[in-house]
């Protein structure tokens, strides 16, 4: 009798969690449709075809992340709810000059900070756990690289309001200096890692993820204080585009799950080596079959947005300059890239191409890519400039 009155309360509590789970995902559900309902309502009269799609896009991809992943419905509510708070100082009229909470908090730069060492603390923690196993290390990296997230885009989003102050003509999406988005790059990069590790349910690529973004995040407050960045200015015309809200999102979503999938190839050549020397890594990292399968999600979804993202550009260069390409050194970089990626696709579906160590030779393929996209990202604006050096230091 008592086991079967443990088989029972066990199928009820099951039963509860998916009622609740079900009902928070139907509050999800409405809390969006509201929220587009709104926005449509109040701004149809200013919204275009374009405008309309973007806030389906949204609604679209919202919606789905925040049912297949819970906990980004309590990310997406946070990053609003402290977002919210220094929207409305703003508004209300005070700066960080006559305000405490602004000038240590909630303005975007004090953010900024405050999600460095976020960065920081996330990037020990799961270093110490990859190399001790101490479980509440990598918890502490797994909590802090949340807080990483909630702090990074609700400093962009306080920072978008703060771009109205100077005058109303400067209002711009904050990702059109090299300080903004690396801003965007370490939030975003932060952010899909935490998805797949919630899909491979292992602390350990934390600590090759971490320690990537952490360097990131480095330049970001070198460009930041070097090269003062980090302080509001107007932007020249050509960016002061509706387009640049839909290329460069798809761009950094590319860049964001290329890093990781790089990382990833890192961890996967390591996981085999400690397989052949008996390593305690093999504990600690997903198996070779699932970092394979990890990587190649990663290059897969990151090569959807990039392809995305390149033509979304391409429309944006022909109402800009009058042609779709030009063979611009940050667009002959980007085909480069994307048919790096194309090949890595070909190869890792092609079942003719030899299978022996393919595993092994993806791993490669995506750690050495690393170095094409980060010239393409940054290296070309650094050194050979072009139509597209607005990010040149």
């Amino acid at each position: 009798m008592s086991t079967e009155s443990s088989e029972i309360r066990h199928l009820l509590t099951f039963g509860g969690m998916r009622a609740e789970g079900r009902l928070a995902a139907q509050l999800w559900a409405a809390f969006l449709t509201i929220g587009a309902f709104l926005v449509w309502y109040l701004f149809r009269a200013d919204f275009w075809m374009w405008q309309f799609i973007v806030l389906g896009l949204w609604y679209v991809g919202l919606m789905w992340f925040g049912i297949r992943w819970p906990a980004f419905r309590i990310l997406f509510l946070t990053v609003i709810g402290i977002a919210a708070i220094g929207v409305a100082l703003y508004q209300s009229g005070y700066t960080a000059a006559n305000n405490v909470l602004l000038y240590y908090v909630l303005q975007s730069n004090a953010m900024f900070y405050w999600m460095s060492g976020a960065i920081l603390i996330s990037a020990i923690g799961y270093y110490r756990y990859l190399f001790s196993g101490n479980q509440s290390a990598g918890d502490w990296g797994h909590r802090f690289a949340w807080i990483t997230v909630a702090l990074g885009f609700a400093g962009l989003a306080i920072r978008w309001q703060q771009t109205y102050i100077g005058h109303p003509s400067w209002g711009h999406i904050p990702v059109t200096n090299m300080y903004d988005a690396m801003v965007l790059l370490c939030t975003t990069t932060v952010l899909f890692y935490l998805y797949y590790e919630g899909q491979g349910k292992n602390r350990g690529l934390g600590a090759f993820a971490m320690p990537m973004i952490l360097v990131a995040d480095i330049f970001l407050v070198w460009v930041g204080v070097a090269y003062h960045q980090n302080q509001i200015q107007p932007v020249i015309p050509a960016l002061q585009s509706f387009w640049i809200k839909l290329h460069v999102p798809c761009e950094f979503v590319a860049y964001a799950n290329f890093y990781l999938a790089a990382m990833v190839g890192v961890a996967y050549l390591l996981r085999e080596r400690a397989e052949r020397t008996g390593s305690a890594l093999v504990r600690r990292l997903p198996d070779l079959n699932k970092l394979e399968r990890i990587m190649g999600s990663m290059v897969m979804f990151g090569f959807l947005f990039f392809t995305a993202g390149t033509i979304l550009g391409a429309v944006w260069a022909a109402k800009a300059w009058g042609g779709f390409w030009s063979w611009d050194p940050k667009e002959t970089w980007a085909l480069i890239v994307w048919l790096n990626y194309a090949a890595y696709l070909h190869m890792r579906s092609n079942k003719s191409f030899g299978q022996h160590n393919k595993g092994r030779k993806l791993a490669w393929w995506a750690a050495i890519s690393l170095v094409t996209v980060t010239f393409c990202f940054i290296g070309v604006d650094l050194f050979l400039g072009g139509l597209h050096s607005y990010a040149k230091l």
